[in-house]
């Protein structure tokens, strides 16, 4: 895959602009293209601005309301359902977390859940979000039916991502990782490069393993069979009942306590999320707690290494090393993606050169986007 390195706040003002130009308040632009750049940082690129042809597509054919107000329909001092109306995840799903961080200040704990919502980017964007408040963080959210389950050949599953923050030194506990094997994203990745699928990824619509990309998107789209495997595959003796029952437990946490929509009657919109956040003084006094996980997290850290490798990494680690590395370094974006910016721009009569220069593509010719 060819890639280019954009630096972080030239392509933060530009996603921004971008985002206000379609007519996202300042507010709802900012905390999308947050969203976005920290999937980028960390190292999703999956969810990072190679999203941007989605939500254009989406904003254009009305999946994405942009007048959508998000409703709170349900309440109590522990908990709340939001319909989404079919607004854009990202604030939708900025508003319900920060409800449940508000509410779990006051109790102890609280559980926002959402129903008519789109894509919200990560999943770990809001639990790290309660993590920064000195809460526990939990995030899930279901998504367009891919997953294939154990001994199935249909998709009835989304990537239903589990996303856990917790404070520690020196850096939080953070966790984030959908259900399936892969998500969607990686294969429209993979797709772009055109390059065959791992092993152990996907299944086409018979059931049996495919490497073929462009056939497996194709067989999600028309919902004609296939789809991703679950963690742990496609078989019962490397566990793929296991990643099944985490996508279950996702769908009861997002889409089963919100009475939305279900993975498999959904089409990109009318997604559901769920959040939690936890105040760890309910257990004890929270710096006691951080210091507990953190000398655990440490003993892992110094625990024997495989032959081969000098180092084990905690959930977190890597994206602490990446933020660093992003700010001198800048953003890696596939060619591909930048084609596609470079066209919502013209779309949004942007100009793209005036941010980013003369990055040496030719934009008449190669891979062009189609919105």
């Amino acid at each position: 895959m060819a890639h280019i390195k954009l630096d972080t706040d030239t392509l933060t003002r530009f996603c921004r602009d971008a985002f206000c130009r379609f007519g996202f308040s300042e507010e709802d632009s900012s905390v999308i293209t947050d969203n976005l750049l920290m999937a980028d940082i960390y190292g999703i690129e999956s969810h990072g601005v190679q999203r941007l042809q989605r939500y254009h597509k989406s904003i254009q054919n009305g999946k994405i309301l942009l007048d959508a107000k998000p409703e709170v329909v349900f309440e109590t001092p522990l908990s709340a359902v939001i319909d989404g109306h079919n607004g854009m995840g990202q604030p939708i799903g900025h508003m319900a977390m920060r409800m449940a961080i508000g509410k779990a200040k006051k109790s102890g704990m609280a559980i926002v859940t959402v129903r008519n919502s789109n894509h919200y980017g990560i999943a770990g964007y809001y639990a790290k979000m309660a993590c920064d408040e000195g809460l526990i963080g939990l995030s899930f959210t279901n998504s367009e039916a891919i997953m294939v389950p154990t001994f199935g050949k249909k998709a009835m599953i989304g990537s239903n991502p589990i996303a856990i923050s917790m404070p520690a030194e020196p850096y939080p506990f953070f966790f984030d990782a959908s259900t399936t094997v892969v998500t969607r994203g990686k294969l429209e990745l993979y797709n772009k490069a055109e390059k065959p699928l791992p092993e152990g990824w996907a299944l086409d619509e018979k059931g049996v393993p495919s490497k073929d990309a462009p056939r497996i998107l194709a067989n999600i789209n028309q919902r004609a069979g296939g789809g991703i495997m679950p963690l742990g595959g496609s078989e019962e003796m490397t566990g793929s009942h296991k990643g099944y029952g985490y996508g279950m437990l996702c769908e009861i946490f997002t889409s089963i306590l919100s009475l939305g929509k279900t993975s498999n009657n959904t089409r990109i919109n009318g997604l559901c999320h769920g959040f939690i956040a936890i105040d760890p003084a309910m257990f004890g006094d929270p710096g006691e707690i951080e210091k507990h996980l953190s000398a655990f997290l440490q003993e892992i850290r110094e625990s024997p290494k495989a032959e081969g490798h000098d180092r084990i990494y905690t959930h977190g680690e890597k994206a602490a090393l990446a933020i660093e590395r992003a700010k001198e370094e800048g953003v890696p974006v596939d060619v591909k993606t930048v084609i596609e910016m470079k066209d919502m721009a013209d779309y949004l009569k942007m100009d793209f050169e005036s941010y980013f220069g003369d990055l040496g593509i030719d934009f008449n010719t190669g891979y062009q986007a189609s919105f």
